[in-house]
């Protein structure tokens, strides 16, 4: 099974990040986290993304905040999937970081999710593993059930609970 890389711009994301950690880490996925950075460390970023693919990852997840150039960089130098999360900062309750992300321009694409959108991130990667991974297909799948039933379960106690109101 194909890696993914979980990036984040700065230690300070990890509590977004972890989210997104727990979630591969549930489905079985193996994962590597590293903190770069689009602005400090941009040789090092460009390095680790023009060889992931050959390093074994499938997909690549780029979390940061305020300017958020961390998703475009690494997409900027690999054909591999690159989803991004713009991570709530200080300013801006993360808006900035979230029009940084998704406004790429063409031929760079960096498919983003919520602010602090790190589990939907994960899963996004984990659909993307599954499209060549029968059995993390099945996973997902199951996943879906239990959603579903989760939801009609809490529809019948709520049922239960307006009759006796």
């Amino acid at each position: 099974m194909k890696k993914v890389a979980v990036i984040m711009g700065s230690k300070s994301d990890l509590p977004v990040v972890a989210k997104a950690i727990k979630t591969l880490k549930s489905f079985g996925v193996p994962y590597e986290a590293h903190v770069m950075s689009a602005h400090r460390t941009p040789d090092a970023s460009a390095e680790f993304s023009k060889n992931a693919k050959e390093n074994g990852f499938g997909v690549i997840i780029a979390a940061a905040g305020k300017a958020a150039h961390l998703g475009g960089v690494l997409a900027a130098h690999t054909t591999l999937p690159v989803i991004g999360i713009p991570v709530k900062s200080s300013t801006l309750d993360g808006l900035d970081a979230l029009l940084a992300t998704v406004q790429m321009p063409s031929g760079i694409p960096v498919a983003t999710v919520a602010i602090d959108g790190a589990e939907n991130a994960a899963l996004l990667a984990i659909q993307m593993l599954s499209l060549s991974d029968d059995a993390l297909a099945q996973k997902l799948a199951e996943e879906k059930v239990k959603m579903n039933n989760n939801i009609l379960s809490a529809d019948n106690e709520l049922q239960k609970e307006i009759e006796s109101l």
